[in-house]
Formats: C-alpha cells, sequence, structure tokens
C-alpha cells in the first residue's frame, strides 16, 4: 500500500489558519474543553512533534507532550505555524522517513503508523477547527479512507471512549458521507456546529 501524502491535508491546515477571524480565538471547537486559541497551539506542537518522528529526532519534542493551552500563541504565531505545516509535510516525503521505528506523544510506533497518525491529526482537526469558525470544510475521498483505516485499526473494535484519543464512536446513517464516518469513528458528531 503506497504510503498517503501529507502535503494537501497540511495545506488544506495552512489556509484554514490563514482565514481564521481573530474574534474566533475563544470560540468553542468539537474538542471538549479546547477553545480555537488551545485547538491551535496543539495543531503548532504536533507539526514539530510529527517533523521530527519522521526524521527519527528522538528527544524531548517526541516524548509526552504538554496540554494544549489558549495563551500560549506568540504574535506572528500563522506564519510560524504555516512554516512548521509546511516542515511537516515535507519530511514525510522523504521516503525513509516510513520506514523503521519511530516516537510520538512518548509512544514507540512504526513510522509508517507515526506519518497516518500525523494525516489523521491534520484532517480531524481541520474539520474542528472550521466548524469552530465558520469555514467550509472539503476534503479528498482517498484521504478520508485513509484516515478512516487508521482510525479503524487504533481502535482495533473498540466503540467506546479511547481517553486522550477518541470519544465513543458517534451512530450515524448506513448512507453517510465519508467525511461523516470518519468524523463519527472519531466520536465526533458530524452535525455539530458552533454554538
Amino acid at each position: 500500500m503506497p504510503n498517503p501524502d501529507l502535503q494537501s491535508a497540511a495545506d488544506r491546515m495552512s489556509r484554514l489558519l490563514a482565514a481564521l477571524p481573530d474574534d474566533a480565538m475563544g470560540a468553542p471547537t468539537p474538542c471538549p474543553g479546547l477553545p480555537v486559541e488551545a485547538l491551535i497551539d496543539h495543531v503548532g506542537g504536533f507539526a514539530k512533534v510529527f517533523a521530527a518522528s519522521a526524521r527519527k529526532q528522538i528527544g524531548d519534542l517526541t516524548g509526552p507532550p504538554p496540554d494544549p493551552r489558549a495563551g500560549n500563541l506568540e504574535p506572528g504565531w500563522r506564519d510560524r505555524i504555516t512554516g512548521d505545516l509546511a516542515t511537516l509535510a515535507n519530511a514525510w516525503n522523504a521516503a525513509d522517513a516510513w520506514n523503521g521505528m519511530t516516537q510520538a506523544g512518548g509512544q514507540d510506533l512504526p513510522a509508517a503508523m507515526a506519518g497516518r497518525i500525523a494525516l489523521d491529526e491534520l484532517v480531524i482537526h481541520g474539520w474542528d477547527i472550521a466548524q469552530a469558525t465558520g469555514q467550509p470544510y472539503d476534503c479528498d475521498t482517498g484521504t478520508l479512507h485513509e484516515v478512516e483505516s487508521t482510525v479503524q485499526q487504533v481502535r482495533d473494535g473498540n466503540e467506546g471512549e479511547i481517553p486522550g484519543l477518541f470519544g465513543p464512536v458517534i451512530p450515524i446513517p448506513g448512507d453517510a458521507s465519508s467525511l461523516d464516518k470518519v468524523l463519527s469513528l472519531t466520536g465526533r458528531d458530524p452535525a455539530w456546529s458552533r454554538p
């Protein structure tokens, strides 16, 4: 199976951040307890972590992550995170990034899984940010199938809450879209909208 390309997902995230209105930073997101600003802090953090994972640069950065917080974003954060997202995509463009073992979040795991988790983070949190800030969100079917496969593998049949990863699977109609299927698997209600 070919390795997925993270470039389009990273570019999509960068566009969402560029268009994000400044007055939306305190808005709630589909991630319980994380307002937009804290979720963006998480995006900036995982971009660095998974770039280091791709390069097998194991150390403090790939260790247990700090909790994302509102108030961590400095002036010019859009440029910094956009640059970090480009670095992330570039790091996973290297064929050897997908080989062997690496680390992310303090967990040792196959590099091929780490790259797919990075893609999941980009896609799912891209949707989170779009929903929270009233932006449109689209994602190609191939990427969604890749994310669905990874989430199913991580779930390994567990439809309940997986702390730190996913909420319980949300029931959806059988004819739901590929995006809605992925969202439901991560414990998100595809109908979630900003209050």
